[in-house]
């Protein structure tokens, strides 16, 4: 959805699952007692950003880390609530996975507000969810579901990287090697990126556990555990990918040496039968006197049975040798 003016869009939660919509001046009339309130503002657009450090009530640490340029995962409490910044998948058409967005939130008890400079698809299931009457009902729920929903796609995209490398494992001395080892470093670059925000992501959501506030009990912090062990998994399961490539990468690179080898010995064998017979044959055609059997019509079938009588006692002799 296209932002109007930075508000990309703003609901109050009724608890059933359904949303009110608000623009600014709604959000500016906005009262805890009415219901919990969700604003999704685009970090990029300057009136949001103006009414984030103006209008928000957030101080200006506060601001900061919501709008910091690179952002990686991580828990910060604060008086009112907490700061969250979770990195999701780029499941934006023509965009690479590992190529991940951020979605930045500040949570208090009664109002979440979240940022984002790319789309956040999870976001936007959210909000065809309150669409439809089948969405959060409060701030927890909310929470739950976005973090529920970048979990997901992370998997998806972390379980295509462990059947591609079931693939390439399978394939690794038949297919066009050249194939592979471009296809290997692109997982492998592919793996890096998403460990670098994945990682850190596992231990954010584990700190989340020992959020105290209204409406965050006992089945909140046991679908945070759920998501916390997901994200364990989905690391090991990187850290488990790297290595088999790098296993793979080095298997590959020891069948090409050994193709290599093998050209280059069978070279050397034709080299070494065919090495004295140009000599002997560029030491008969020299233009000088003496050459015997010049004044022989036998002389060329003579040396030609002779030489080939040669070649075959070379290859007779490197067989022998066990060069063949």
């Amino acid at each position: 959805m296209k932002a109007r003016n930075g508000l990309i869009h703003a609901y109050i939660l009724d608890g059933d699952g359904n949303g009110t919509p608000l623009n600014w001046q709604g959000i500016q009339n906005w009262r805890p007692e009415k219901g919990p309130l969700w604003i999704h503002l685009d970090r990029s657009d300057e009136e949001a950003r103006s009414w984030l450090a103006k209008n928000s009530g957030l101080g200006t640490q506060a601001c900061e880390v919501l709008l910091e340029e690179d952002t990686r995962p991580r828990f910060i409490p604060s008086k009112d609530g907490f700061f969250l910044i979770l990195r999701g998948v780029n499941c934006n058409p023509g965009a690479e996975p590992e190529d991940m967005v951020a979605l930045r939130m500040s949570v208090e008890e009664n109002r979440i507000i979240t940022m984002r400079q790319r789309r956040v698809m999870v976001i936007h299931d959210i909000h065809r969810m309150l669409e439809a009457g089948e969405g959060p009902k409060n701030i927890p729920e909310l929470l739950i579901a976005a973090a529920d929903g970048i979990v997901d796609r992370t998997g998806d995209v972390v379980t295509e990287i462990d059947d591609k490398m079931d693939e390439l494992e399978d394939t690794v001395l038949t297919a066009e090697s050249a194939d592979l080892l471009s296809e290997l470093a692109r997982l492998r670059r592919q793996n890096i990126s998403l460990r670098r925000y994945i990682a850190p992501q596992r231990d954010t959501l584990a700190r989340m556990q020992n959020i105290q506030m209204e409406g965050f009990g006992e089945q909140t912090r046991w679908m945070l555990r759920e998501l916390t062990e997901r994200t364990l998994r989905f690391v090991d399961d990187l850290d488990s990918a790297r290595e088999r490539a790098a296993i793979t990468q080095e298997e590959l690179r020891n069948h090409l040496t050994e193709r290599m080898n093998k050209a280059m010995y069978t070279l050397s064998i034709v080299a070494a039968i065919f090495l004295p017979l140009s000599l002997l044959t560029g030491l008969l055609g020299i233009n000088v006197a003496g050459i015997p059997g010049t004044d022989n019509p036998w002389a060329f079938t003579i040396v030609s049975v002779a030489i080939v009588f040669f070649g075959v006692g070379l290859v007779a002799w490197f067989k022998r040798i066990h060069w063949l």
